[in-house]
């Protein structure tokens, strides 16, 4: 039986493929969904993923996870470094968290430097590209089987 995982994207996310590939890389936000849910089931997961530029939506869908208990893989994109409405959502989490981003947040504008989530997460997994979400996966794998 499959365990349900939700892969959560926050803003600008939508645009992979064509957002800034020398950051980003040029795996499209479909692509980027069909590697988790690829991986996911590899892992005995049903994911499902999801996208929205939208604070409001991202916190509601936390809330849903903490209530089901859903393990999350997230990516707050940019609400990472401000948003404590979702770190405090975050914080309510009842399964695993693990917090992922596609570029080093320390590699690049000074503001990334801060995430609001991490200390709220499981972990975090940053700079590999679309392969940070494969990494976050096998480790909320991990942590679920504990």
């Amino acid at each position: 039986m499959s365990r349900r995982v939700l892969v959560l994207n926050g803003p600008n996310l939508g645009r992979l493929g064509s957002r800034e590939p020398d950051v980003y890389g040029a795996t499209s936000y479909a692509g980027l969904v069909e590697t988790c849910r690829e991986l996911g089931g590899e892992l005995g997961f049903d994911v499902e993923v999801r996208e929205t530029n939208d604070e409001g939506e991202l916190i509601r869908w936390l809330h849903e996870a903490a209530d089901g208990k859903i393990p999350v893989v997230i990516n707050p994109g940019a609400f990472t470094h401000y948003s404590y409405g979702m770190r405090d959502a975050a914080a309510q989490r009842t399964a695993p968290l693990i917090e992922v981003h596609i570029s080093n947040p320390y590699a690049r504008e000074e503001f990334r430097h801060t995430s609001v989530i991490a200390a709220v997460a499981s972990g975090t997994v940053a700079g590999f590209g679309i392969g940070s979400y494969r990494l976050a996966l096998r480790a909320l794998a991990e942590e679920v089987a504990r």
